[in-house]
């Protein structure tokens, strides 16, 4: 029942705060409004009140709830594979794939140098080595919920949306192999022994079995569709193969001293690629299944907004470092889009505000920093306060950025918001 009411609650709280919002006239993004209705709603809010169900009396509340959180990101990285259309990645796919590679590892290696001058100035005791190493890792995943939502919300078109997502989608998979390489390399400076095969075999094997897991069932899944007249039910069939790819996304299977896993969102994001160029309803199946997962999508933000952590300010020294980290990420991100946009040959718009829409951060560095937690006790807790901070910051501001960097770019249009509300509910 609480585990009912609680999600209930979520999502009303998140739609209410859009309407606040919009009677203020504070032109914010509905996402930013879903983070800081889950804020309230969270465990320093309304939660302390401790009546389970009205408010998230703790985390532990919150992870009760995870599941919708498991499901949103599934369905949003299958929906951000259908940006890898064939036709679309004749003009995008070379700037697409060298952006996203370039942005992602110049991110992490200033983040990497930062943190490790920092080292020397705060000491082991405070920012071990292996820490260092392991938040520049971090630093090269951006959240792609966060950016798709406001491309949704707005409606935005033009050459830098084209190119964002199918960046942001590649993001995850870069940031998997630079975390997998580095996290390897911290935890032999801990105590370990340089492994190849947890450096580079285990990584390399979750992103090439993940890419072919999606892409078979991608084909299947057009092919059922063809046993279907009517939408509605190749719109169920396809919400179950999403369902099906997330619960096959938890396999791990052992060979020898490799060990075959996958990654929840490559395996969704290849599924919605392979089937959006296979399928001839994709298009349509595509849109009904955007709106069908909206109110889940809504959820997940308001329950990520309760999830931040506001305990991490009450530490100077994790406050401090996640400055520094927020700061170097930020202009590694976007001196890297820029410089790789200007090689490219990409337009002005897309070389001065790419680097602004790929700031936001969140789900996947937070895997990863649950990951980190096998470093040790201390040094896990300085990796998961540093990233929630970071999280907190990205996912507050990050979407706000987003929307101003897209209507800059002239790719959001001019609607007076109460017309975009009414058209909004016609459709």
């Amino acid at each position: 029942m609480y585990v009912f009411l609680s999600i209930a609650v979520a999502l009303f709280a998140g739609l209410m705060f859009t309407r606040v919002f919009k009677a203020f006239k504070l032109n914010f993004p509905d996402v930013t409004a879903f983070l800081i209705a889950g804020l309230l709603i969270g465990p320093y809010c309304l939660g302390r009140i401790g009546i389970e169900g009205i408010g998230f009396v703790s985390y532990d509340d919150v992870q009760k709830v995870g599941l919708i959180n498991t499901t949103a990101l599934g369905f949003i990285a299958f929906s951000i594979g259908s940006e890898f259309r064939l036709d679309a990645l004749k003009h995008t796919g070379k700037a697409a794939t060298v952006i996203g590679i370039v942005q992602a590892v110049f991110a992490s290696f200033m983040v990497d140098i930062a943190l490790v001058a920092l080292h020397f100035v705060f000491g082991e005791e405070v920012l071990p080595l292996s820490v260092a190493i392991t938040l520049g890792a971090i630093a090269a995943a951006t959240a792609p919920a966060a950016t798709l939502m406001v491309v949704r919300q707005y409606k935005a078109d033009g050459p830098l949306t084209r190119l964002l997502l199918p960046i942001v989608a590649l993001d995850d998979a870069v940031g998997l192999v630079i975390f997998s390489i580095s996290f390897g390399i911290a935890q032999a400076m801990s105590g370990g022994n340089l492994d190849a095969v947890s450096i580079i075999v285990n990584p390399l094997l979750e992103i090439v079995c993940s890419l072919v897991l999606g892409g078979v069932l991608g084909l299947i899944l057009a092919k059922i569709e063809k046993l279907f007249y009517s939408n509605s039910n190749r719109l169920s069939m396809t919400i179950s193969f999403v369902f099906l790819t997330i619960a096959l996304s938890y396999l791990e299977i052992s060979v020898g001293s490799a060990t075959i896993s996958f990654s929840a969102l490559l395996v969704c994001m290849m599924l919605g690629t392979v089937f959006c160029n296979a399928s001839e309803f994709s298009k349509d199946i595509m849109s009904r299944a955007d709106k069908w997962t909206a109110p889940l999508n809504a959820a997940f933000f308001v329950l990520s907004g309760a999830a931040l952590e506001l305990s991490v300010f009450s530490h100077i020294q994790f406050v401090l470092i996640g400055i520094v980290y927020i700061f170097v990420r930020s202009l590694g991100k976007y001196y890297g889009a820029r410089v790789s946009s200007s090689v490219m040959g990409c337009d002005e718009n897309v070389r001065k505000y790419l680097g602004i829409t790929l700031l936001p951060q969140a789900g996947v560095a937070l895997g990863m920093c649950n990951q980190a937690a096998a470093l040790g006790d201390f040094e896990g807790s300085v990796i998961r306060n540093v990233t929630l901070f970071g999280v907190l910051i990205y996912e507050l501001v990050g979407p706000l950025m987003t929307k101003h960097a897209l209507a800059l770019a002239g790719e959001i249009a001019d609607i007076p918001a109460e017309k975009r509300d009414r058209k909004r509910f016609r459709s």
